[in-house]
Order: structure tokens, then sequence, then C-alpha cells
């Protein structure tokens, strides 16, 4: 059946013919994006024209207009109709019984209707009270009636909005900017809103409003494009789910993706990304122009009144070589020659954003069309722009951000365009892979004090994620191509060396921190076996501080910036050789010994729960309250004598009063001469789910009970489960247990990744109890919604398992995490 086959049928088939037409329409696989948009337009516009025309029978002076995206002809399958009844006054009664026989056939069709009825003049009053309003007249299509009072009011509507420009458009600027503040950034959202996010479709239509004004205009290159395929993914999103939304959920990326004919939800989000960026640039440049032109407005006046009429000279003052600013942008010289300075893209992007100034879209894209490209590899000049751009702190972003819209990054470094836009489906990431990796590079230009060769630190902060999106690990991918980028810009071999184990290791000090016993040589030995020197330790260390600073607020704390120093501190002392070949004992503060001296006394556990406001002791006196409090929680120190089920009856009493453990050790605790007996310590740092911490002495009520048998804690947490049902969310990805070659000497490493969760250290210890294995220290870790830890554990005898019997237990531990 032909379209026009279908706007006759719902001509003369009434409702259930337009109903029958609309699906048929929306169920045709041949027919998608714009062209289905308009066919669905033209088909409701043939309806509601019947409609019209059947109530208005004798009626003059009236006529029904689309606005706002169906004004535009932009009907997605669940969009809503935005209708104005519009009329000269002269009827009221009849226009009410006119605007029934319309609105209520689409209410029975269960259409959304955004509906009203009113004279010109009343429109242009509304419009003139509410911006919103006006942006949806300015878009304002005749359906049927009077096309005269339409056309009237259209121009009227868009000559108010060109004279109230000056007015308005700051209006509008603020509601994108109050929008933006809410909604957050759709090219780096993993559950973007299509519509309200900064650099969606409401931003497009903000455009659209300041090119009607005549004031500005946005860059249109690629424009129109980036729009279309934000209207096809919402399209895909309304046939998907049923329903007329916007916010892009994880559980519909994929069924979206497939509807669209993607590989998968990662490549449909790529594609998101890449149109907001366009959309969100463009907004950027527009919102500069008309900035420029209303302050020019302002200012023109008074100067041709100071200098006797005449258009005053725009000042340029030099940046750099062939680089000038203008008028509060950076701009080309008029001897720059791009086209002879292969150098001036970079020289140019280092300029503006040592000023904090933006760079002109006419510089860009004219460097972008005239370049040439850098010979290889680099000449100095350009090494040394590159770093001074990265070094610019937090103006880099936006310089950044103009040359990659006009393709300039990728022409200067090819391995980029695989991290571009590249999503990252991890809670603790808040960024795109490359957004991430300029994030990181103005972080690290805050630490370039503390290191001997800032550069170095610099170029690896942008390229150690650089492998990703390459097959594998992404550290060793990133290895070779780092080798391959350092080769290229024109550092030495040295260099490269250096450059290529910061990225390979760019994890190396964190993970070893937080997952490894610093205690044991094995595990400093071989991190220092693998930095080499202590300059790449010095460079590895700010690097890591960097990267996990612009990975997002659950990455990095100072707890664990304290264990990460603590580890450079020793593998510095194993590369200057002066490291102990044999571990010493750590000294217990004196509230450890304290703590451990009373549960030899006593027999039992006894505890310390140190909050940040108002620190409890075991009796429920105040203490000291630390002077660097950890954000993340709360402190809990345990002292236990020596028995089994110390680390399960711990973790589970914890999780029956909904307490969530944010770090955790255990180790066994030196005491002093004279006091016999054996005790562990834990020390811990919780964070209460919701209200107000356990008192110490009702937590270690449950605890005496839940060593000697009486509390059955895996009933209470089971019943507890099976109170509130589960909420629909994001399937985790399974548990996976692992063990951890060569990781230590003196016991054996076995890793648990799984998804953080009430209860899971209790069922941990529980499974490793079960496999007959001792916990001779722990480490625990919760990044977001992932839990990463590490238990160093040993047989009876206090020895490493064989590797059988270590595998063996690293599957039992994961049995019963996915049980």
């Amino acid at each position: 059946m032909t379209s026009t086959d279908t706007r006759v049928e719902a001509e003369d088939s009434g409702p259930s013919g337009y109903a029958a037409a609309r699906l048929r329409l929306l169920q045709e696989g041949a027919r998608s994006g714009p062209p289905r948009r308009t066919a669905l337009a033209e088909l409701t516009d043939d309806w509601l024209t019947g409609l019209f025309t059947a109530g208005s029978q004798g009626l003059r002076g009236v006529s029904l207009i689309a606005v706002g995206g169906y004004g535009r002809g932009e009907l997605s399958p669940r969009s809503d109709l935005d209708l104005l009844l519009l009329h000269d006054g002269t009827d009221p009664g009849a226009v009410a019984a006119l605007a029934d026989r319309v609105w209520y056939p689409v209410w029975d069709l269960g259409l959304d209707l955004d509906h009203s009825v009113r004279t010109p003049a009343e429109a242009r009053k509304t419009a003139a009270d509410d911006l919103k309003v006006q942006l949806g007249l300015l878009d304002a299509r005749h359906i049927a009636g009077d096309l005269g009072l339409t056309a009237g009011l259209r121009t009227a509507v868009l000559a108010d909005w060109r004279n109230q420009a000056p007015k308005r458009l700051p209006q509008l600027q603020e509601l994108c900017a109050e929008r933006a503040e809410r909604q957050g950034e759709l090219q780096y959202l993993l559950e973007p809103d299509l519509k309200e996010a900064r650099g969606g479709l409401r931003d497009a239509t903000a455009l659209r409003a300041v090119a009607a004004s005549w004031l500005a205009d946005a860059p249109r290159e690629g424009l129109a494009d980036a729009r279309r395929r934000l209207l096809d993914v919402r399209d895909a999103l309304h046939l998907a789910t049923g329903r007329a939304t916007d916010r892009l959920a994880l559980q519909e990326q994929d069924q979206v993706a497939a509807e669209l004919g993607l590989l998968d939800a990662d490549t449909l989000l790529r594609q998101v990304y890449e149109a907001a960026r366009v959309v969100s640039y463009a907004s950027d440049v527009t919102w500069r122009e008309v900035g420029r032109v209303l302050r020019s407005r302002s200012v023109r006046p008074r100067l041709r009144a100071m200098l006797g009429g005449g258009k005053p000279v725009a000042e340029r003052s030099p940046l750099a070589e062939g680089v000038v600013e203008q008028d509060g942008e950076v701009v080309l010289a008029r001897a720059a020659r791009p086209e002879r300075d292969p150098v001036l893209p970079l020289r140019a992007a280092a300029a503006a954003a040592q000023a904090d100034l933006p760079l002109s879209l006419h510089a860009v894209r004219r460097m972008a069309a005239a370049a040439r490209p850098l010979p290889t590899p680099w000449p100095a000049e350009a090494r040394e722009q590159l770093v001074t751009l990265l070094g610019s702190g937090r103006p880099t972003v936006e310089v950044w951000e103009a040359l990659e819209a006009e393709g300039l990054i990728t022409r200067l470094l090819p391995d980029w365009e695989r991290v571009r836009c590249r999503p990252q489906r991890n809670a603790v990431h808040i960024w795109t892979v490359d957004r991430h990796l300029i994030e990181t590079a103005v972080r690290a230009s805050e630490l370039t004090r503390r290191v001997g060769r800032p550069d170095l630190l610099l170029v690896a902060a942008l390229l150690h994620d650089i492998g990703k999106g390459w097959p594998g690990d992404h550290s060793v991918a990133g290895e070779i191509i780092a080798r391959d980028v350092a080769a290229r810009i024109g550092f030495d071999r040295v260099d490269v060396t250096v450059l290529a184990t910061l990225v390979r290791h760019h994890l190396l000090l964190v993970d070893t921190a937080t997952r490894r016993d610093l205690e044991d040589p094995a595990t400093v030995r071989s991190v220092a076996e693998a930095v080499g020197s202590q300059g790449t330790l010095e460079l590895l260390h700010a690097l890591t501080e960097a990267d996990a600073l612009a990975t997002g607020p659950a990455a990095w704390s100072s707890w664990r910036g304290s264990l990460v120093a603590d580890l450079v501190k020793r593998v510095s002392a194993v590369l200057s050789g002066d490291a102990p070949e044999e571990p010493e004992a750590v000294a217990p503060t004196a509230e450890m010994e304290r703590l451990a001296i009373e549960a030899c006394r006593t027999g039992g556990p006894v505890l310390s729960l140190r909050a940040q406001t108002e620190p409890l002791d075991t009796e429920g006196e105040a203490a000291a309250a630390p002077e660097d409090p950890e954000p993340l929680g709360v402190e809990l120190l345990i002292a236990v004598p020596d028995q089994p089920g110390v680390l399960p009856s711990v973790a589970g009493v914890l999780a029956m009063h909904r307490l969530t453990v944010r770090t955790a050790e255990l180790r066994a605790l030196d005491l002093p001469d004279g006091v016999d007996g054996s005790v562990l310590l834990l020390n811990w740092r919780v964070a209460a789910e919701y209200g107000s911490l356990p008192q110490a002495a009702r937590l270690r009520a449950d605890l005496v009970r839940a060593l000697d048998g009486s509390l059955d804690i895996s009933a209470r947490l089971a019943e507890r489960d099976a109170a509130y049902p589960r909420r629909r969310g994001v399937v985790a990805p399974p548990a996976r247990v692992t063990v951890a070659p060569a990781a230590s000497r003196l016991a054996t490493v076995i890793e648990v990744r799984a998804h953080d969760a009430p209860g899971l250290l209790h069922r941990i210890g529980r499974a490793l109890e079960n496999a007959r294995v001792r916990v001779r220290s722990m480490h625990v870790s919760t990044l977001g919604a992932n839990a990463v830890d590490a238990f160093y554990v040993t047989g009876t005898k206090g020895e490493p398992l064989p590797g059988e019997e270590a595998a063996s237990v690293a599957r039992a531990v994961e049995e019963a995490l996915r049980a």
C-alpha cells in the first residue's frame, strides 16, 4: 500500500482508519528515519484536517496549527500532538464546540495531546510571558482552516522574536544551562535523556531559535545529521519500549541498537555521543557569538558617539607566531599561512589554552582545511606545543574539543579514533574514554611540580588508556600504541621506553596497594622489577593519582592515596638497595595494643567504632577524631582471639546492622612481650546504608553470639532478603574468583571480583572457612558497585597452598557466590 493510499484510508475511515494506517506505517520495516516521521506527520495532518472540516462547517476566522516538534513535521512513534486552535474571536462558543470535535477523537485513541485555543493577540501575549510557548510558536505550521490567520500569526511571532532577541536570547541560554545542570551532558551519560540532556534535541531546537532571531547562526556542518541521528534513536526507543520516553535506559539499549541495525549497545551509545558532541560544540560556538553580538551592540553606539561615527576597528593582541586574540577569541594573524606552517594548529591551541580563551570557529576550520600534515617524527616545536596544551589545566578541555570537532585531533593522532566517544560501562567512570584521557591530563597538570619530567607525565596521561577499543588487556595493547605514538611525536628511545612502561603499568600501584600485602617482600620486589627506576616510579605515582582523580569520586580517597604512597616508599627503598629482605613487624598503635590486650584478657572480641563527628570507643565514650577523617565511612577496629570463623562472623554482623564495608583489612597482631595468645586485628571502614550508626555495644554483643554459634547470621540475612521484593535493575556479571600467580611467597592470594551486595564478604568468608584454609590477611576495596578483594590464605600449618588446592579453593568460592 502506498503512502497516498494510507492517507486516503485514514480520511475515509475516521479514527479507526487513522489508527490502523498509523500502525501499518510504524510496522513498515522499509521506511524509517525522516521519511517515516514525515509520513506520520502527513497522515496525522490529513486525519486532523478531516476532523476540523467536519466540525467547522460554516465557521470562518479559525485555523488549526501544529507547533513544536509536530510543527516541524517530526513525529516520533509516541510523540504527543502539540496543537493550537487559532480564531479571530468572533464566535467563541462555536470555536469551543469545534475544539471538542477535534480534541476528543485524539484522546479516544490514547494519543498525548498538548492543546490550546487562542486568538492571535492571546497567543502573542502568552508567548511574551512564557518563553517555552514562544519557542513552540516559532515552528508553527498550518494544518487546516484560515491560512491567512495562520500566516499572520507566524509573521507576528517571528517579528516579536527578532525584536525581543536581545532580551530573550540570554533567557534562552540560561534555560539551556539550567537544563544541562539538571540532566548532565548527553555525550557522557550511560543512560542519557535524548531530549533534555546537554547536546540533545532541546539544544538543537534552541539553535534553530537562535538562527530565527537573525542575531547569530549555529555552525551548520554536521548539525542536521546529528539531529537526525538523535531523532532516529528516539524513534527506535519508542518502538522498542512502546512508551513515550526519551531516556535511553541500559536495559533498552540492545533492543534499540537492533532496531537501528547496529552491532551492539556500545555502537549505539557511540553514535549518540558523536551526535551530542556536534550539538554541544555548535551550542558553545553559537552562544559565544550571541554574547559577542550583544556586547558589540551595547558598545558601538557609545564608541560612535565618542569617535564621531564610523565603524570601530577590533583590537588584535599577539599571542604566538601567527596567532592573535581578537574580541575574546583566538584567531589567526593576517600573515598566518597554515598551508606552510604544519605546527600552527598546535601552536594556536596551546596559545588559546594558556590564555584561557576559545579558539574561533573560523580559525579552526581554516587550519583543518589548509594545514599540512606534520612530518614524522614531529619537529621539537610541535612536541613542545602539545605538552604546553596538555599542561594548561582546565582550559585544555574546551580547546581540545574545538580541534576534535573539525577532525584535527585524529589527524595529529590517528589512534585517537578508536577511543573517541567510546563509552565505559563501569559505574566508577563518569567520562567516555577520550574525555577521561583529557581529564587525566588536566589532573596531571596539577602534579607536574612533583616530577622531574613533566612532559612525560602529561603525554602518559594522554595515552594511558589509548589501548581501550582493542581486543585484550588495554594496558598491553596501549603499551604497543604508546611506543608508536611516542616515537612519532619525536621522543628519543629512552623516553619512548619510559612512556611505554607508564602506559603498561598505569594500574600497577593502586591495584597492588589495595589488593596485596605490602608487608610481603615479594609484593614490593615485583613492583620494583616492573617499574625499573626511581624516575619512572616518580612518574607512575603522579600518573596513578591523576588517573584516579579523573575517573570519578569513587576511584580515589585519602585512604587509597596513603596506601599508594606507602607502596611507593617501599618500592623506592628496593630500587635504592635499602629495602630489608624480610618484613619488619609493624608496631601497633596504642589503641590497637589496648584492644588486643583486652581481647586476650577477656577471651572475646573488643571493638572501637570511631565516627567522623562523634567517635565512640567500646564504652560509648567520646574519643578523639582523626585529623584527616576518611570520607568513605567510619573506622571500625576489632580485636578477636584467633579462632575459626572470625571473618564470616564479623562480616555477617555488619551486614545484619546494614553497614556497608568500604575497605577491610585483617591480619595477625604481634602482642607486647609478656602477653600470651594470638589476636586477629580487623581494621575496616564502614558506612551506614541509611540512618545512624549502631552502638558499639550492640555490635559486640551480636559478634559474641555469632562466634559462639548462638546467632545464625545466614538465616537472619536470608529472612531479611525475603522480606523485600527484588527491584528491577541492571543484571550484574557473575562473580570471578582467581588465584594470583607469584603474588606472594608467604601465602596464596585469592582474588575476588564481584558485584557489591549486602552480605558479600560474609559469603566469601564462609566459603573460605568451608575450604579449611586460614585467612592470613585480606585487602577489600569497593569501587562503585564493584567489589575487588584479595585474600592471603594458607593451609592449616601456615604454608601457601599447592597449585591444585589453590585452584580448588578459588572454584569453591566462585560457586558459593554464584549460587
